[in-house]
């Protein structure tokens, strides 16, 4: 019983821990691209992170949008799925990265 509490703690909990550090790192490249003319060169690592990273903002943000507007399970799915094929599209357009290598 502890441990599913502790477990359902850290999973309603972690979108608050890591916005202080998720706003360190943007603070951080705002910087970075004030005080520096060049591209940071992230690894493919690093990029692969930020990507993910972006769409589980974008996912947090969508989940509460279902919520509020009541909108039904097949349509939250779709919605997900759009999102995440617009998401691949949009990186590949504009980097010739497909994310679905991005974990091979």
């Amino acid at each position: 019983m502890v441990i599913i509490l502790l477990t359902l703690y850290f999973i309603k909990m972690i979108g608050k821990k890591l916005s202080a550090i998720l706003c360190e790192i943007e603070l951080a490249i705002m910087d970075f691209e004030v005080n520096v003319a060049k591209p940071p060169e992230y690894s493919n690592e690093g990029f692969r992170a930020a990507v993910k990273i972006f769409m589980s903002a974008m996912l947090d943000k969508m989940w509460k949008l279902q919520e509020d507007e009541n909108i039904d399970i097949n349509s939250r799915t779709e919605m997900a799925n759009k999102l995440g094929n617009e998401l691949r599209n949009l990186v590949r357009v504009y980097t010739n990265i497909d994310t679905h290598n991005l974990y091979k």
